[in-house]
């Protein structure tokens, strides 16, 4: 039996899946997904796939990888969906499927105790704070009891801890294979589990790194594999560009000669002035500072000399005056490298600063783009790609086919591929997907840069019914987001009395980190008198910490109202009837004077393109299109989506916008919008708890719509 034939017998309703999950039902999207990938595993080539919320993704592409008998790799764009594969997944697709495989999970090496850094945090404990003397010691308990070293296992682990870094090492300062530790290494564990096994979940930064380390004629860190999974693959590139580039910061330096002080006093007492060797590091990095001002939390601009606002002449000495000093640095080091594998792993990150020291003194290579972050007290240089096609293409080992493609229906066509194969003949197999790729048939945003010309294209819309489930409304009356504090003031009175009648259950998404905070004290202000809803701000708690409060009130009747950017645009999922109502503060569209997004726009006008057409349309529909994805996560949910922006219905662009939404009913006024949220909080008072509205749902067989 075909690949094809048995990925779709067993999602059919008879299949392994029905057998295994009584609840279980077909979904005509699932299996389309499920049997395009397993024509891609069968064949060869690349298969991009957009699939909605809903569609069940992952299983779709599971079941025929791991059908197909072939040496699996999954990459993912965040440790949660790592976890959720390896430790949820897979052992259930294991015995539903009767099929016994090794499975590896391979995370950064940060995610790993490091023994050997523990042991040297030990001893050194003496002038620690209380807390740092406190993580230590919860971390060697807890050593003697973990097989895998994942930090993450550890009770009360915090993702994002300031003490992480003294028992986890970098790819910097780990030792290898000359570490006094290594036969305890986890990280090396976990890498040779990796090569043994026949299904590998690591994420794109290790995919990235391992891509580099098989370029630089090294030994390969992943198995070699012929099929490859890339999940969350709308971060595929932007994670790519970060990694192909170049950056060096002032914090890397510091950081560095710290160590070196440390160890130098420690190992070669006497053979070095290693105190007046690291002033002269640490003079250097702060004249870099010096050269660009006061500034936080900005990119600058760099021409060919310099950065937007630094002499040239200063710029290129203080780069000149670092350089020296670390030269000075590294003979000093060479010397005494001999002796302790410490101190030569020392002299080997000397010279690579030194190396990148000499680098930014000179112009960006071809096609690169070069810019300054400027927080209060860190500097970071950065050189990087404007995307990854050019890297990336060659591996693919796919004919364009752009000219051909344009008229093929993008959901059926299969375009002719010149693969790349494996050393035994066999054509390689690559699978990317998300729920947002792309604002067009073709997901040309997303294949274009990574270099995917000649993939196949098919998208796959959502099993929800949007049009009951959810509403859309676009307030006519909202000021100009141009307006800020009036805008801001206005979202903040909106949402307001949406979370006042639902007790909660909103989510307020916005822009800019200024508008998170002007909002989120706005909000504040006006539900300040009602005990029972308590507005929670990002930033004031850790993202863990917030999300497990908003899906899990610990107080009866309690609720919340969140406020938040960046991260929690996508990735932040509640199910249920804890969100209900979603409100984004305006269009997401990429920050103009950001310099990657200037080198790209600049691209598209030298080519006569438009760049607000092909980069800022489609990058805001896309983020659009995440947002919106906060408020529908089950058949059964139900919510209103609230977009604050007129220009969504005043624009020409916006009905590309709209068209790339859910397709959601619309509501024309402000009186609509109160009694569709009285409606919901009407609902919610009739099933009083998430469990009790699902069972209601699954006996009555569906809902009332929002509008009806």
């Amino acid at each position: 039996m075909q690949l094809r034939d048995l990925t779709a017998s067993t999602f059919s309703e008879h299949g392994a899946l029905a057998a295994s999950n009584p609840h279980y039902r077909p979904r005509a999207g699932q299996i389309q997904m499920a049997t395009a990938v397993a024509q891609t595993l069968e064949e060869g080539g690349a298969l991009v796939v957009e699939a909605g919320t809903g569609v069940g993704k992952t299983f779709a592409y599971l079941i025929p990888a791991l059908l197909s008998g072939e040496r699996v790799l999954v990459s993912t764009a965040t440790k949660a969906l790592q976890d959720q594969i390896y430790f949820r997944d897979l052992p259930f697709l294991r015995k539903a499927l009767g099929i016994s495989l090794d499975a590896a999970l391979l995370k950064g090496r940060s995610s790993y105790l490091c023994p050997y850094r523990l042991e040297l945090a030990e001893s050194e404990l003496d002038g620690a704070s209380t807390a740092e003397v406190r993580w230590v010691g919860q971390v060697r308990k807890w050593s003697a009891t973990t097989v895998t070293g994942d930090m993450s296992e550890m009770p009360g682990f915090v993702e994002r801890s300031p003490h992480l870094p003294l028992v986890t090492s970098t790819r910097e300062n780990c030792l290898g294979a000359q570490c006094p530790s290594f036969t305890q290494c986890y990280v090396n564990k976990a890498r040779k589990e990796a090569l043994a096994a026949d299904l590998v979940v690591i994420n794109h930064h290790l995919f990235f790194a391992d891509l580099q380390v098989r370029e630089s004629g090294m030994a390969e860190l992943l198995p070699s594999v012929r099929a490859v999974v890339v999940d969350e693959a709308h971060q595929f590139n932007e994670t790519g560009v970060n990694f192909l580039g170049e950056q060096w910061s002032n914090s890397q330096v510091l950081d560095f000669a710290r160590e070196v002080l440390r160890t130098g006093n420690k190992l070669a007492r006497g053979l070095g002035d290693w105190a007046q060797l690291v002033f002269k590091v640490d003079e250097a990095c702060k004249r870099w500072m010096r050269c660009l001002g006061d500034g936080t939390h900005t990119r600058i601009n760099w021409g060919d000399a310099a950065p937007e606002g630094a002499d040239d002449k200063e710029w290129q000495e203080s780069l000149q005056e670092q350089a020296q000093a670390l030269e000075e640095l590294e003979q000093a080091l060479h010397k005494v490298a001999a002796s302790s594998p410490e101190l030569a792993r020392l002299e080997e990150r000397c010279h690579i600063h030194g190396q990148k020291a000499q680098l930014f003194q000179t112009k960006p290579k071809a096609g690169r783009v070069r810019w300054v972050e400027l927080g209060s007290v860190t500097i970071r240089m950065v050189e990087s790609p404007l995307d990854i096609a050019a890297d990336m293409r060659a591996h693919w080992g796919l004919a364009s086919t752009l000219e051909g493609q344009a008229e093929a229906s993008p959901a059926a066509a299969h375009p002719a591929q010149s693969k790349r194969t494996t050393d035994d003949g066999a054509s390689h197999a690559w699978i990317f997907t998300s729920a947002t790729l792309g604002a067009d048939p073709q997901l040309s945003h997303f294949t274009q840069a990574c270099g995917l010309d000649g993939a196949q294209v098919l998208q796959v819309p959502s099993p929800f019914n949007y049009t009951k489930q959810s509403v859309l409304y676009v307030p006519a009356d909202m000021p100009d987001p141009k307006e800020v504090a009036r805008h801001g003031q206005a979202v903040a009175l909106l949402a307001a009395e949406g979370a006042r009648a639902l007790g909660g259950r909103t989510l307020v998404l916005t822009t800019t980190l200024k508008a998170l905070r002007l909002i989120g004290d706005a909000l504040r202000e006006a539900l300040l008198a009602i005990d029972s809803v308590e507005v929670l701000i990002q930033g004031e708690q850790s993202k863990q910490r917030l999300m497990e409060k908003f899906r899990a009130p610990e107080t009866p009747g309690k609720g919340y109202v969140l406020v938040a950017s960046a991260t929690f645009w996508e990735g932040f999922d509640v199910p249920g009837d804890a969100l209900q109502l979603v409100v984004i503060d305006k269009l997401p569209f990429p920050p103009p004077h950001d310099p990657l997004i200037q080198a790209r726009a600049r691209k598209y006008e030298e080519a006569g393109q438009s760049s607000f057409a092909r980069l800022f349309v489609p990058e805001a529909a896309i983020a659009l299109k995440q947002g919106a994805g906060r408020l529908i996560r089950t058949e059964t949910d139900k919510g209103i989506l609230v977009l604050c922006d007129p220009r969504v219905v005043q624009k020409g662009y916006g009905k590309q916008l709209l068209a790339n939404l859910p397709p959601m009913s619309r509501m024309r006024s402000a009186a609509n919008f109160s009694e569709a949220v009285a409606r919901l909080a009407a609902s919610n008072a009739a099933t009083a708890t998430p469990r009790a509205q699902k069972a209601v749902a699954a006996v009555s067989g569906d809902e009332a719509s929002l509008t009806d």
